[in-house]
């Protein structure tokens, strides 16, 4: 049975995600003083006095606007209130009672959820004098708090308590969780490709690019395997962003996302190729030593004839050289078209990244490598590699030790990666080599 789930609602800017984020511990939401910062639901375990709950972000309620990216926050709010066993009523005691308040109240009283009404922003007893205001919003009696001062948090966590559902105790999963994260530029479909891969609307699809401005979590299990997939913002050029507060941190959360992931889809538009910005984006997953696999999206959007399909894939593959090993899947986000290979893909390159190597048989293939293609000399000096040994997975690191650093030329460090995925595959995932020189005993 899953954790029970308490979702934080209201209408723009009352506090909601400062709220979030000093009960997850961590800068989970953005926060930033500007209306609809939160647009999707965003995730994160709560424990109090023992007892575990998940708590859900939303964006704030506007009901009465008509516009597209505020009647998408207002079904994503719809959608946690749906969800949720108690649902979190955030009002903003500095600005007392407004008719937005009343109106999001009306939308919560339709749906017979427990609901805690929640004064946030109240720091003073003046401002406590003004709570009964409240009481005209018919939703229970308010409780004040003041999340940025963590003032009347703990009364309210013993309230959320006395509502939630009683929750058994977690098994200890035994499969290790894999964590992706859909990276890409704005508007190539990665919000799309998470509903799809996750069979519901679990974060706002709009063609204005920007749509979504946080990572979001999504963790869910298929075929007995653990998966947390991590939308992300589009990552855009440095010159393009003008919010420089907001956006800027919306693209650092975004690089963190590709930081914390096992593995990263990386989507591309079928209609503009491999630009620029995607070979900065693939090139930092690269860097990380993350695995990959690339995704083409909206492949349903362009013309093709025989042979299109693999023409296009060796151009991706060239136009992204240094990661030549990741495999290129060919999708329609919007359609399904392919999407049910893409977590095959996934755990195909995890358990690829996971691989290690016995001593042994990698000194093995070192060896004949060496006798097939001679090493580099410099100075009289030849390269001498003497053995090699496996470091760590995700990615694999192999340490080896040499007779001279120097002597290491950068091509017959390919060459020897290129034996290694010979050998053993590595499909998927970067290689990293670690020199070590050693004089030779003896």
């Amino acid at each position: 049975m899953a954790k029970p789930l308490v979702a934080v609602v209201g209408r723009p800017n009352v506090g909601k995600s400062t709220f979030f984020n000093k009960m997850a511990g961590q800068r989970i939401a953005i926060v930033e003083d500007t209306p609809g910062v939160t647009r999707d639901r965003v995730y994160a375990d709560v424990e109090w006095l023992g007892k575990q709950f998940t708590l859900i972000d939303t964006g704030g309620i506007d009901p009465k606007s008509g516009d597209p990216l505020l009647v998408q926050m207002r079904r994503q709010a719809g959608i946690a209130m749906d969800m949720a066993d108690v649902i979190l009523f955030f009002v903003d005691g500095r600005d007392g009672l407004t008719a937005d308040d009343l109106d999001v109240a009306d939308l919560l009283r339709r749906t017979s959820k427990p609901t805690l009404l929640v004064v946030n922003k109240v720091d003073s007893q003046k401002q406590r004098e003004a709570l009964y205001d409240f009481y005209q919003l018919n939703v229970g009696d308010p409780l004040a708090i003041s999340s940025t001062n963590m003032l009347g948090l703990g009364d309210l966590l013993d309230e959320i308590l006395r509502h939630l559902p009683h929750a058994p105790e977690l098994p200890e999963a035994k499969e290790a969780m894999i964590h992706i994260a859909v990276v890409g530029k704005p508007n190539v479909g990665k919000s799309t490709l998470v509903n799809r891969i996750l069979g519901e609307e679990r974060v706002m699809v709009s063609d204005i690019p920007g749509t979504t401005r946080d990572a979001i979590d999504a963790p869910f299990v298929r075929d007995g395997q653990r998966y947390n997939i991590i939308d992300t913002a589009g990552i855009r050029r440095k010159r393009a962003i003008e919010d420089a507060s907001l956006e800027r941190y919306s693209v650092v959360r975004s690089f963190d996302a590709i930081r914390r992931c096992d593995v990263a889809l990386i989507l591309i538009d079928a209609r503009q190729g491999v630009t620029e910005q995607d070979t900065k984006i693939a090139g930092f997953v690269h860097e990380e030593g993350k695995a990959a696999v690339v995704l083409v999206n909206k492949w349903d959007a362009v013309e093709k004839e025989t042979g299109t399909l693999e023409a296009r894939r060796r151009q991706v593959l060239s136009d992204l050289k240094f990661m030549d090993y990741a495999n290129v899947l060919f999708i329609s986000a919007l359609a399904g078209t392919r999407v049910h290979k893409v977590l095959e893909a996934v755990r195909e390159a995890y358990e690829q990244a996971s691989r290690r190597i016995t001593t042994g048989v990698l000194n093995d293939v070192l060896s004949d490598a060496q006798l097939a293609l001679q090493p580099p000399s410099a100075g009289g000096r030849r390269l001498k590699v003497y053995y090699g040994t496996q470091q760590s997975v995700r990615p694999p690191a192999f340490v080896l030790f040499l007779n001279d650093e120097t002597l290491m030329h950068f091509a017959y460090e390919r060459y020897l990666e290129n034996q290694l995925r010979k050998a053993f595959g590595f499909d998927g995932t970067p290689i990293r080599f670690i020199l070590r020189e050693r004089k030779k005993e003896g």
